[in-house]
């Protein structure tokens, strides 16, 4: 088996900000819990670790749907994470501070694979279940303490169980014990209009993890209640196999808590490479300039016109150059 030789130390740094960002839009139901949680992963030939960055919503008492990232640790040979929904059944207990419930949903998962002979490698994208058993118990000052069974099922890659042990918080405060499930909809749009510039690095998906200066500047505006499009130019940096210049264009779901200082979102678009490196190795050369761009984003707004932001994007490409791109900075809002 070959190792990788860097552990993606950013991705931790990246699930902050990706926990934070799970917000999808709703008319009505708004009791958003943000959950970070962490365990032991076992799959047919390895025993690693898992942790995963959950956003949850209610349904009503009995009803719940979530939205994850989950990472499954170093598999052999592997390197895998991804995103799944999923819908919730769940059982109120003792006063609605247990909750018990069952999950289930598609989960799209990225994969670094190390290549079987020689030092290659491969960015391979599949799709799978995420099945779940969840029991939480939610404390009166709005935390939650959580232990959760998952269970990966796979095509075209390996299946794999683990446990985590974690923590959650409500970003609405309820009604009583236990998650609140129907606070009033929202009337204005969380954003007008913002101009925002930002710093970072890019993370290619290799198993050597190469890294490099990113910047960009981004202009996003409010078209709804919970939905904003953001036009962005980004700069990957110079290395030869990381380099990438581009523009992107994304749809927004977007929340905004605490009288809408901080804002939460989660974003999908194209990603059009305008400029890149034409030195690359051969295994590493693609078919075709667009590719899809996956973000999560934060921002507190300072005052009625300055904000700071910070962003994970992970770059979704048709050859083997995925990359995490992970930035922070400061916008002006009109």
């Amino acid at each position: 088996m070959t190792n990788f030789k860097k552990e993606r130390h950013c991705r931790a740094a990246a699930w902050v900000i990706a926990c934070a960002g799970l917000g999808f839009a709703s008319t009505a139901l708004h009791a958003q819990e943000l959950s970070v949680l962490a365990g032991a992963l076992k799959s047919s030939s390895n025993n690693t670790y898992s942790w995963e960055g959950t956003y949850r919503e209610g349904l009503g008492r009995y009803a719940a749907w979530s939205f994850s990232w989950l990472n499954e640790g170093h598999i052999p040979d592997h390197h895998r994470d991804g995103q799944a929904v999923q819908f919730w059944g769940r059982l109120p207990l003792w006063n609605n501070r247990l909750e018990l419930s069952a999950g289930a949903g598609p989960y799209r998962w990225f994969d670094t694979k190390q290549a079987q002979l020689g030092g290659g490698y491969s960015n391979t994208h599949g799709w799978g279940g995420l099945f779940s058993l969840r029991a939480a118990y939610y404390f009166d000052n709005r935390w939650i303490a959580e232990v959760k069974l998952n269970r990966v099922q796979a095509y075209g890659g390996p299946d794999t169980t683990a446990l985590l042990f974690g923590i959650g918080y409500q970003l609405d405060a309820p009604d009583g014990p236990g998650p609140r499930a129907r606070p009033p909809s929202r009337t204005t749009n969380v954003t007008s209009n913002e101009v925002t510039v930002m710093l970072g690095t890019t993370i290619l998906n290799s198993p050597d993890s190469e890294s490099n200066l990113a910047e960009s500047i981004e202009y996003r505006r409010g078209l709804w209640h919970y939905v904003d499009f953001t036009a962005s130019y980004l700069h990957e940096g110079g290395h030869v196999q990381s380099r990438r210049d581009g523009v992107a264009a994304q749809l927004w779901a977007t929340r905004a808590f605490f009288d809408d200082r901080l804002t939460l979102g989660v974003g999908i678009g194209p990603y059009l490479s305008i400029t890149q490196n034409d030195d690359l190795p051969q295994n590493r050369t693609g078919d075709g300039r667009f590719s899809g761009l996956v973000s999560v984003s934060a921002s507190y707004r300072f005052t009625d016109r300055w904000l700071a932001r910070v962003t994970w994007n992970r770059m979704v490409t048709r050859y083997d150059r995925d990359a995490d791109i992970i930035e922070a900075g400061v916008g002006v809002r009109f």
